[in-house]
């Protein structure tokens, strides 16, 4: 007689309810059964405790005399750590998805690829942005060396300005100076003082 630990139907119509058993091969599925090794209750949440309650030293008896679980009792055992996890085969060519969704199906994992692209472009743009920021660093320091090109425009400037020597040719000569003692911003200012002083 082979020995096979299967579920067995309990419950009422809709609210189903198994019983995990150990029952000859030829008796029907709720029919005469050799001993109970446990329940299953799929109405419950997977979390519950209590969704699938098995008796581990008899199943592991029953499987040292050799009975063999079906497929979803050997899920059950396998995620109790009774056995190793059953390994499925692939499913027949009939069941996989036709060929319009397989077609579908490639354009998302290429629209999935293409976003994971441009979010780590996205992620290695900020470490271009820190490198611009270390630029204005540089900025910076460089003002400081701009007031000698700014000295030496001044005189330059009255070369370039004929029209400002025409109307007040002695207020730039003035202002040259000043310009070589200050800062470029500050001759703006010293102009209105110095005809008032």
């Amino acid at each position: 007689m082979a020995v096979k630990i299967r579920l067995s139907r309990a419950g009422s119509k809709k609210r189903p309810f198994y019983r995990i058993v150990a029952a000859d091969e030829r008796a029907p599925r709720d029919g005469k059964f050799i001993e109970k090794l446990g329940t299953y209750n799929p109405m419950l949440e997977k979390e519950n405790d209590q969704r699938v309650v098995i008796k581990r030293e008899r199943i592991e008896y029953w499987l040292g005399t050799g009975a063999k679980p079906t497929e979803r009792v050997a899920l059950f055992l396998g995620q109790a750590g009774v056995i190793e996890m059953p390994k499925y085969n692939e499913r027949p060519k009939q069941s996989a998805p036709k060929a319009k969704a397989q077609e579908k199906m490639r354009l998302a994992e290429e629209a999935a690829l293409a976003a994971k692209e441009a979010q780590a472009a996205a992620k290695a743009e900020p470490k271009e942005e820190v490198v611009v920021e270390a630029a204005p660093a540089e900025v910076e320091a460089k003002p400081e060396e701009a007031p000698a090109v700014e000295e030496a425009a001044p005189a330059e400037t009255p070369e370039e300005t004929p029209v400002v020597e025409a109307s007040a040719p002695t207020e730039t000569s003035e202002e040259t100076p000043a310009a070589e003692d200050s800062a470029p911003t500050e001759t703006s200012e010293e102009t209105p003082e110095k005809p008032v002083a």
